[in-house]
């Protein structure tokens, strides 16, 4: 394994700590989803535990540090962009699960911050950066960090 790839593994478990309370909160969710149904594994490409067929909620997946509760059978499902969603723009469908695994790598950015700040900036919603970026991902395979949150190059 390259010096580059232990870097980023060691900053992943350091993020994964880091997050560790909003993960313990969707751990708690799932494991209670799995009285009524809910399935979790482990999913490496996300690094996230995933539990699917959960429960409650209106359909599609939630983040919670490394937790995705998604209502489905499959994480790996074609879904529109928020802005798509809300008339802002016309753009191609996107996967599920690169959209989670955005806010699954933002959570390890901010770690218990990250609700408050999520929340702060509009919560579930088009207008929201989180979203944005998430989408950007999805289509891009890159840009998962919010645009006006980035540090400018001087």
């Amino acid at each position: 394994m390259s010096l580059s790839r232990l870097l980023l593994r060691a900053l992943q478990a350091l993020g994964a700590l880091w997050t560790s309370p909003n993960t313990l909160i969707g751990l708690a969710a799932g494991i209670a989803g799995m009285l009524a149904g809910a399935r979790p594994s482990w999913n490496a490409r996300d690094c996230a535990i995933v539990f699917r067929e959960f429960p409650w909620g209106p359909g599609g997946a939630i983040t919670l540090g490394n937790v995705i509760l998604h209502t489905g059978p499959v994480l790996d499902v074609p879904c529109r962009t928020y802005a798509h969603q809300a008339g802002h723009a016309s753009e191609p469908v996107i996967g599920l699960h690169d959209h989670e695994r955005a806010h699954v790598y933002q959570y390890l950015v901010l770690g218990p911050l990250y609700l408050p700040v999520y929340l702060l900036c509009g919560g579930v919603s088009a207008r929201n950066p989180f979203e944005r970026a998430a989408d950007v991902y999805a289509l891009h395979g890159r840009g998962w960090w919010p645009r006006y949150f980035r540090v400018k190059s001087m």
